[in-house]
C-alpha cells in the first residue's frame, strides 16, 4: 500500500493537489498535478512533527478521513480526488506541545513511546495472509447492544464527550473480532478496545461505588427476628444476587487500568488555567508578519515596504490566462500582470516575558520566602531556557518594587532574587497593580506576559499605603478583577503552610490557576507554568 509523508509546513497545492505549473507554462493551457492526500489513497499518510502541523493542514486532512475525498478547488481547477487512507501523527514535541485538536480527535489510538527502545519494540510482524483475510472478515462482523452499551458507558465514566471515542471503539473491537477469525465482538474484545481507544482520553477517574454495605449492615444492631421467607425467597442468597460483573464494570475497569500515568495529573494543571485568558494575552501568541516566521500563504498585493514578492505563486496565478493574453496581442512567452502578483505571509511566535511577583513580607518572609525563592530559581532556569524574558517584582512595606526589569540574564535574575529582602507588611493590592501595569506594557510593545504571584493571599495594607485588614483585602480583590478583566494570563503559588482559602479565591478573581506550593515541587511547578503558557 501507498506510504506518503507529509513535511512539515507542507503547503496546500502539495497536499491537495493543484496546478503544475512548469507542464502548464510548457503546454499553454492548466495541467492539474495530484496532491499528497489523493496519493495515499488505500494507503498511510504519515504526519512529521505533528505537533507544529499548521491548523489549516490539520482540517484538509481531518476532512478527507471524514469525506474519504480530497476535494481540489484552486488555481481554476475543482475536483474531487479519492482519498482514503490511514494516519500516522508522529508528536516529537515537549510536554506544553500538542498535535491539533481536530486531528487527534480523528485518530483511534495514542500510543506513548518514550522510554522504550528499537529492542523492546521488535516483534514479529503479522502474517499479510491473516491481515488480508481479517479485512475480507470485517464487514461480516459484528457488535451486540450490550457491548455498545458498555464502551459508551466506559466512555461517560471516563469523562470523554466527543462521540468519535466509543465509535473509534467499536471499531476497534471488531477489527481485533476479525483478526482472531470471529464474526462476533467478544468481551475480550471490549476491554481490549477500551483500553486502546478510550483509556488515553480520559478527562477524570472513574467513580468507585462502595462495596462495603454489607459490612455496614453486619455491624448495625440486631433487630428482632424476622418471621421466616417464603420457600422461594428463603433460596436467594444476597451475595447470588450480586452474580457476576457484567461487561460494563469489566470494560471500565479495563480502561481505568489502562489510564497512561500521570495523564490525569497533566489533564489537571492544563485545565486548570485562566478561564478567561485572550489571546491578545496569551504567552507565545502566533501574529503575522512580513519578513520572518513561518510561511503561511501568500495573497495578492504589490511588493514593497517590506513586502516579498513570491514569484514561484506569481507565474502560477499568471498561467492559467497565457491563452487568452496571447490572443490579444504579441507578447512574450509569459505575460504577467499586476493582478497576479501575490505576496508572501509569515507567522512568527511573539515574544514572551514570564513576570515574578513575590510576596516578601513579613509573613512570607518569616515562614516560606527561603522555599519561595527556591521556586522561584527553579523557574528561572526554565524561562531561561524557553528564551522567554524574565523580570522580578517584589512587596514588602507600603508598596511594591521592581526589582529587576525583564531581562534574559538568568545571572542578573538570580542575583535580584538572592538579595529580595523581606519583612513589614503586604501591600497585596499595590503588587498586583504593579505586575498588572508591567504586564499590559509589555503587550503594548508586542511581548506577551505571563504573571507568577507567590503570596499566601493575606494582606494588610491598603492601596493608600494605610494599615487595615478589611481595606487591604478588598483593594486587593478590586485589582485582581482589573487583572482579570486585562485578560492576562497568570498563575497564583500558594506560599501559605496550608492551602489557603483566600489565596484560592483571590487566584479565581484573577482567573489564574492556583497552585498550593505545599504541593508544588520542582516538576509541578514547571508543568503549571508551560499549561499557563500554552493557554
Amino acid at each position: 500500500m501507498p506510504l506518503r509523508r507529509v513535511p512539515l509546513g507542507v503547503a496546500d497545492d502539495r497536499l491537495l493537489g493543484g496546478l503544475d505549473l512548469a507542464a502548464t507554462l510548457r503546454g499553454g493551457s492548466p495541467v492539474a498535478q495530484q496532491g499528497l492526500l489523493s496519493e495515499a489513497d488505500g494507503g498511510v499518510l504519515e504526519l512529521a512533527m505533528a505537533e507544529r502541523l499548521q491548523p489549516g493542514a490539520a482540517a484538509r486532512v481531518a476532512a478527507a478521513l471524514d469525506t474519504g475525498e480530497a476535494l481540489l478547488e484552486r488555481d481554476g481547477l475543482a475536483a474531487r480526488l479519492p482519498a482514503r487512507f490511514g494516519v500516522v501523527a508522529l508528536d516529537e514535541g515537549l510536554e506544553e506541545e500538542a498535535p491539533p485538536g481536530v486531528l487527534t480527535e480523528r485518530l483511534g489510538f495514542h500510543l506513548d513511546l518514550s522510554g522504550l527502545s528499537l529492542r523492546d519494540l521488535a516483534q514479529a510482524p503479522l502474517d499479510a495472509a491473516a491481515v488480508a483475510e481479517a479485512r475480507r472478515l470485517l464487514p461480516q462482523v459484528a457488535a451486540a447492544d450490550e457491548v455498545l452499551s458498555a464502551l459508551c458507558a466506559t466512555a461517560v465514566a471516563l469523562g470523554i464527550a466527543s462521540l468519535r471515542a466509543p465509535l473509534q471503539a467499536v471499531a476497534a473491537a471488531r477489527a481485533a473480532a476479525a483478526l482472531d477469525g470471529r464474526t462476533a465482538v467478544s468481551q475480550e474484545d471490549a476491554t481490549l478496545a477500551a483500553a486502546l481507544a478510550l483509556a488515553p482520553r480520559a478527562t477524570r477517574l472513574p467513580p468507585v461505588a462502595p462495596d462495603d454495605e454489607h459490612e455496614e449492615e453486619a455491624e448495625a444492631p440486631e433487630d428482632p427476628p424476622a418471621p421466616p421467607d417464603p420457600p422461594d425467597e428463603q433460596s436467594r442468597d444476597p451475595e447470588s444476587d450480586e452474580g457476576e460483573p457484567d461487561l460494563s464494570d469489566k470494560v471500565l475497569e479495563a480502561a481505568a487500568a489502562a489510564i497512561p500515568r500521570g495523564l490525569l495529573e497533566k489533564l489537571r494543571l492544563a485545565g486548570g488555567g485562566p478561564r478567561g485568558a485572550q489571546t491578545s494575552g496569551s504567552a507565545g501568541a502566533a501574529k503575522t508578519a512580513f519578513r520572518r516566521g513561518r510561511p503561511i500563504g501568500v495573497r495578492a498585493g504589490r511588493p514593497g515596504g517590506g513586502q516579498r514578492l513570491n514569484l514561484v505563486e506569481t507565474l502560477r496565478t499568471a498561467a492559467p490566462w497565457q491563452p487568452i493574453r496571447r490572443k490579444e496581442g504579441a507578447g512574450p512567452r509569459v505575460e504577467v500582470r499586476a493582478e497576479d502578483f501575490r505576496i508572501t505571509r509569515f507567522k512568527q511566535k511573539s515574544e514572551t516575558a514570564t513576570l515574578f511577583a513575590v510576596d516578601a513580607s513579613g509573613s512570607a518572609a518569616f515562614a516560606r520566602l527561603a522555599e519561595a525563592k527556591g521556586a522561584v530559581e527553579l523557574l528561572l532556569a526554565d524561562c531561561y531556557v524557553r528564551r522567554d524574558q524574565v523580570a522580578l517584582l517584589a512587596f514588602r512595606g507600603v508598596a511594591a518594587e521592581l526589582m529587576l526589569p525583564p531581562t534574559r540574564s538568568l545571572v542578573r535574575a538570580k542575583r535580584a532574587l538572592a538579595g529580595l529582602p523581606g519583612g513589614g507588611g503586604t501591600p497585596l493590592a499595590a503588587g498586583i497593580e504593579a505586575a498588572t501595569a508591567l504586564a499590559v506594557q509589555l503587550r503594548q510593545r508586542g511581548i506577551a506576559p505571563t504573571l507568577v504571584f507567590l503570596t499566601d493571599g493575606q494582606a494588610n495594607i491598603a492601596r493608600d499605603g494605610q494599615p487595615g485588614r478589611p481595606q487591604a483585602r478588598a483593594d486587593a480583590e478590586a485589582a485582581a478583577k482589573r487583572l482579570a478583566a486585562a485578560g492576562l494570563t497568570a498563575l497564583l503559588v500558594d506560599t501559605s503552610v496550608r492551602p489557603n482559602e483566600k489565596a484560592r479565591s483571590l487566584a479565581g478573581l484573577m482567573d489564574a490557576l492556583y497552585l498550593p506550593l505545599p504541593q508544588a515541587d520542582a516538576k509541578k511547578l514547571n508543568a503549571a507554568v508551560r499549561a499557563t503558557l500554552a493557554t
